[in-house]
């Protein structure tokens, strides 16, 4: 896969497809590109696909910081001028979509529309980021091997968990967490300690679609309708029977959602 020099550092990514505009998608936190394989798919029917590694994540170099919200931001800002893909359709799920919002508000030129899967603009509660530095030190000692019955929840709603169907799924995502390095510790603290941009999101003026998993704990729906509320013009897609990465646990809804949503911006 080709890389790109974003902010100074080597991000890796995949590009399919063509089309007058191109669709960036940005995984959400211990994942990479691939978690967007059955959207780009799709899309690249009719679009230039693009879809990333955040920095310390998936085949993009690490760094010695820069996992804030913000220094990512700016990754994504290089790499969407770095491959002349502005205005483009940003699709971030998660940590993906903490970024899409932070792009979309403080750099509007760049993004023609903004989808945003499991994404939240608060901080996390206090409970919350106690309970995830705990998990984040067990990480940094032992690997990701012992935390994983507390991450499962987190990762995955309890209907594509239990779904024997679907087990050999769950399981090569489980084998991908628990292969990750120590070092993504650091992208994991960029995410828990990120800032609030709640103030901002008046500054977002592209067409918004909104997407979450009615079984998301991570980023739970009330996050979701906070986001339509203060978006203007955004709008809410709940997905029964769905967690957290509802692109691997809900494609075929979450495809034909972006593709839908595309059409009408591009057909406005």
């Amino acid at each position: 896969m080709p890389t790109a020099t974003a902010n100074g550092i080597d991000l890796n990514y995949a590009e399919s497809g063509a089309g007058e505009h191109t669709v960036v998608f940005a995984h959400g936190l211990l994942y990479d590109l691939h978690m967007f394989e059955h959207q780009r798919r799709a899309l690249s029917d009719h679009h230039r696909v693009i879809a990333y590694d955040h920095r310390g994540q998936g085949e993009s170099a690490p760094a010695a910081s820069g996992y804030d919200l913000d220094t990512l931001t700016e990754d994504a800002v290089d790499l969407i001028r770095g491959t002349h893909s502005e205005p483009c359709h940003f699709v971030g799920l998660s940590m993906g979509g903490f970024v899409g919002l932070r792009l979309a508000a403080r750099y509007p030129e760049l993004v023609r529309s903004l989808t945003l899967l499991s994404t939240s603009a608060s901080a996390e509660s206090w409970l919350k980021r106690v309970r995830y530095r705990a998990m984040q030190a067990v990480f940094a000692l032992f690997g990701p091997r012992p935390i994983m019955g507390a991450l499962l929840p987190v990762m995955f709603g309890p209907s594509f968990r239990t779904d024997p169907a679907r087990r050999a799924e769950l399981e090569r995502w489980v084998h991908h967490v628990q292969s990750l390095p120590r070092r993504v510790v650091g992208p994991v603290g960029g995410v828990i300690g990120r800032a609030s941009v709640v103030p901002e999101l008046k500054y977002i003026r592209c067409p918004t679609l909104v997407l979450v998993g009615e079984e998301d704990q991570t980023t739970p729906p009330a996050e979701a309708e906070l986001l339509v509320r203060e978006i203007s013009g955004a709008r809410l897609l709940r997905l029964p029977r769905c967690g957290h990465n509802s692109s691997i646990e809900a494609p075929e809804a979450v495809t034909e959602a972006i593709r839908q949503f595309l059409a009408e911006v591009d057909a406005a």
